[in-house]
């Protein structure tokens, strides 16, 4: 059973930039599946406009979509227990994150056209302007920033700040 959470933070006192929106999703051991969490993302996503921020670019939800699919199969695939998603919308980046009971860190294989699987992380390293994995204390949870802001030079260092999963674990 997911349990979504969608909240707007407050803007931040004293700028003129909204603060950034998000959204979270829990699944108990056993109940996570990638169709389910590729729902919250849409749902997130068609939730944006509503707060009177500009829809999110085609192109950056397939992506987004894609990772939260790859990022939420490998939890299920590798993890006993629950896990739970977090999705950051800021005016620089969407930030995906997943947190599984696991401390076993994903490993990114090659590209190997004739190995069947293992390309999960390679694909969500290709399609995201970062990735970060952090230890949690019964597991790890991986954030994945796609870049909402394509005027942005590549080279240009953005501030994507973190998204911390705090005592969402019910195992720990």
């Amino acid at each position: 059973m997911v349990i979504p959470l969608m909240k707007q933070a407050a803007d931040e006192p004293g700028t003129d930039e909204p603060a950034a929106l998000r959204c979270g999703a829990v699944w108990a051991d056993g109940a996570a599946c990638a169709v389910e969490a590729r729902r919250a993302l849409q749902a997130f996503l068609a939730y944006v406009p509503c707060t009177g921020r500009t829809s999110v670019p085609a192109p950056l939800a397939i992506d987004a979509e894609l990772v939260v699919s790859e990022l939420v199969t490998n939890a299920i695939r590798h993890a006993p227990g629950p896990c739970g998603m977090i999705l950051r919308l800021s005016d620089e980046a969407l930030a995906i994150t997943v947190w599984d009971t696991s401390a076993e860190r994903p490993v990114v294989k090659e590209r190997d056209g004739q190995r069947f699987g293992g390309h999960g992380m390679h694909v969500v390293h290709t399609v995201s302007a970062d990735v970060a994995v952090a230890p949690l204390g019964a597991g790890k949870q991986i954030t994945a920033y796609l870049r909402t802001a394509p005027d942005v030079a590549p080279d240009v260092a953005l501030d994507f700040g973190t998204v911390a999963v705090a005592d969402a674990n019910p195992a720990a």
